[in-house]
Formats: C-alpha cells, sequence, structure tokens
C-alpha cells in the first residue's frame, strides 16, 4: 500500500478502521496495521493527525503481542497436555496423533 499518496485525513481513517477491524478477532489486521503506518507514526515530519495514528499503532502494537502471548501460550498448553486431557483433546484436535511421547 502506497501511504505517500493518500491525504493525512484518509491515513488517518485507514489506521482507525485497521484498529477497529482487528476486535473482530482479526489481530493480524492489528499487525498490518503496525507495519503500515509505523513511519507515519514516527518517522514523519509532524502533521496534525500524526498524534492520533501514533495512538492507534501502539495500540495495534500491543494488541498484536497481546494475541501473539495468548496464542504461544495454548499451543504450548495442548502440546504439552494433550495426553492428559484424554478424549476432550482428541475432540478438538484437527489431526490427532497415535501415543504418546
Amino acid at each position: 500500500m502506497d501511504l505517500s499518496r493518500a491525504p493525512n485525513e484518509r491515513k488517518l481513517y485507514l489506521c482507525k478502521w485497521y484498529f477497529k477491524a482487528g476486535f473482530a478477532l482479526l489481530p493480524f489486521l492489528w499487525s498490518i496495521n503496525t507495519v503500515w503506518f509505523f513511519n507515519e507514526a514516527f518517522r514523519k515530519p509532524a502533521y496534525d493527525e500524526q498524534k492520533e495514528i501514533k495512538k492507534y499503532v501502539i495500540f495495534s502494537l500491543v494488541g498484536t503481542l497481546v494475541w501473539v502471548v495468548a496464542i504461544i501460550s495454548w499451543v504450548v498448553t495442548f502440546q504439552l497436555k494433550r495426553t492428559d486431557w484424554g478424549e476432550f483433546a482428541d475432540n478438538i484436535s484437527f489431526i490427532i496423533p497415535l501415543g504418546q511421547a
């Protein structure tokens, strides 16, 4: 996406839209928002909308990090406890490995 051609109001609108859409359990939108708007928020000369864009970029980064930690925690927990959970773990598994390590 080429943000250099967009007016500042449009950049703010897009940044805000991606942040809000991330709440629909789409945390990858927060990571996209962080990457796309990082330069606009922190490296460009100051303009009126930049302060608000910076706020949404920071919140998007925090949201992405929270989701990454949650997903990694779930994967590690599930991998370590799958055999202990028995049939429940089999019911929520897409691929059921045989035996135990």
